[in-house]
């Protein structure tokens, strides 16, 4: 059996899940039994935020601890998943799960990868199923295991259960402690009737759906996502985004339960988090942070649920404390007592503390930073000034006295000093971290995907996208 100082880690995480699209987190409309279970055995954090409103930066942030502006990463990755190019994104990033394997945790992955190169297991995975670029339909869906591609005809949701459930069945009697990356593609779209469960879809028949505000499309909604603007597709799509959450729910009940009839539920540090927000009709947009243009960085684009049950901590404790999805990688190191040479290098701090009940007192205030290629964003627990480079337009939003962000103060000469400030600590926090040969700033970034590494984008990359005008974001 492992030591408590070196458990099993189940990492679960979703795809484009609002921190609001939780029954924990007080949504009295969506079906997360499970899940939130999950919160009151262990930790449920309501302020905690992505890296970027968008999945292949968010998660190469996740595993790296690094800004986009130093993994390079900016966008969603649209081509160099397969041949006949294929790309790795990562490649001479060091990733938590490498430290993991090489201090003798047995890594596998089972669902979204999206990093690039889909067919070769990388970073520490001994075991490799992953979808073929990252995103596609839920039944008939394309997936690499250890090398080869098969097509699953089942539900897409299951089927990664079903992949993780193997690998924790075969690793639960060694006397070496894993890592299971469970990672699904729900609930993003596509959400319609024929996508998903009828029996999911039939739970939500009668949702008035009051936990997604009905409102006019905002003006900077992206014209190849008209998503919600007729009743009827509004119903269509809410009812499959919250059947997809409720699926993910359940399979996440028979993680949980595979880990308990194995023995070794009491040795297993559970997280589950999403990569970034999502909007429902929130401000008007469908979508995340490239649900408009430009990119926005909207609240609800880049929290996120996060749920942490380490059998070994606290438990029934809701924290309030701003935290960032880059502070997983040096809490993860800190809770497996591996030490990170490049720690230095990285943005984030261990809240290890906060998971045994203990209240972290760091030494400077709480900010929260992000980045969308030329958007970047500072928060505070009262103010959020979006900066847009090189133009604007830009944003502030004083939170107490307008939690949903619906007034711009930027033009407000009362609040100048307070917008200068703001940006002075967004431009010296950037500064410190980025690689200039990386820098999102300098990159066509237009939500629309990454074709190529950073650095090696051009006027090209921008005449295409003006090519391809009807292509929807990811």
């Amino acid at each position: 059996m492992m030591t408590n100082e070196h458990p099993n880690i189940l990492f679960i995480l979703t795809d484009d899940q609002g921190a609001w699209a939780l029954g924990a987190a007080g949504n009295d409309e969506i079906i997360t039994p499970n899940l939130d279970r999950l919160a009151a055995k262990g930790i449920l954090f309501n302020n905690f935020f992505c890296a970027s409103p968008v999945c292949s930066p968010a998660r190469a942030s996740i595993l790296t601890g690094r800004i986009p502006s130093q993994h390079g990463i900016h966008d969603w990755i649209r081509e160099g998943n397969v041949k006949p190019d294929p790309i790795q994104f990562l490649e001479g990033f060091t990733t938590y799960t490498d430290l993991l394997a090489a201090h003798g945790y047995t890594c596998g992955l089972s669902g979204k990868w999206h990093l690039g190169d889909s067919a070769l297991p990388q970073h520490g995975f001994k075991h490799w199923y992953v979808h073929k670029e990252g995103g596609g339909p839920y039944y008939g869906a394309d997936m690499n295991r250890n090398g080869e591609w098969v097509q699953e005809e089942d539900y897409i949701t299951d089927c990664i259960t079903d992949d993780a459930l193997g690998f924790i069945a075969a690793n639960s009697d060694l006397n070496t402690p894993f890592y299971l990356g469970v990672h699904y593609t729900a609930p993003h779209s596509p959400w319609e009737a024929h996508e998903h469960p009828q029996e999911l879809r039939k739970l939500y028949a009668d949702c008035p759906f009051q936990s997604c505000p009905d409102l006019p499309m905002h003006p900077w909604q992206m014209n190849s996502a008209p998503w919600g603007r007729t009743p009827e597709r509004r119903r269509e799509i809410l009812t499959g985004y919250y059947a997809a959450l409720t699926s993910v729910d359940r399979n996440v009940g028979r993680l949980v339960d595979a880990l308990e009839e194995q023995g070794i539920r009491d040795n297993t540090l559970i997280i589950f988090t999403s990569d970034n927000g999502m909007n429902m009709g929130h401000h008007g947009i469908y979508g995340k942070g490239n649900g408009t243009f430009p990119q926005n960085m909207f609240d609800t684009s880049i929290k996120v649920p996060m749920i942490i049950h380490d059998p070994q901590g606290a438990g029934g404790l809701v924290c309030e404390r701003m935290l960032s999805h880059y502070d997983i990688f040096p809490t993860i190191l800190e809770r497996t007592g591996i030490t990170n040479d490049a720690a230095h290098e990285l943005p984030g701090r261990s809240f290890l503390p906060t998971l045994q009940g203990e209240v972290i007192d760091h030494d400077k205030p709480v900010i929260i930073y992000d980045e969308y290629g030329p958007v970047r964003m500072i928060r505070t627990q009262r103010w959020k000034y979006v900066h847009r480079y090189p133009y604007g337009p830009h944003e502030l939003y004083d939170l107490h006295a307008d939690p949903n962000e619906e007034r711009n103060l930027v033009e407000l000469v009362d609040l100048e000093e307070v917008c200068t400030d703001l940006k002075r600590q967004l431009q010296d926090w950037f500064a410190h971290y980025v690689d200039p040969a990386v820098d999102g700033t300098k990159e066509p970034v237009t939500g629309r995907g990454q074709r190529r590494k950073a650095g090696l984008w051009g006027q090209g990359e921008l005449a295409y996208w003006q090519d391809h005008e009807l292509l929807r974001p990811e």
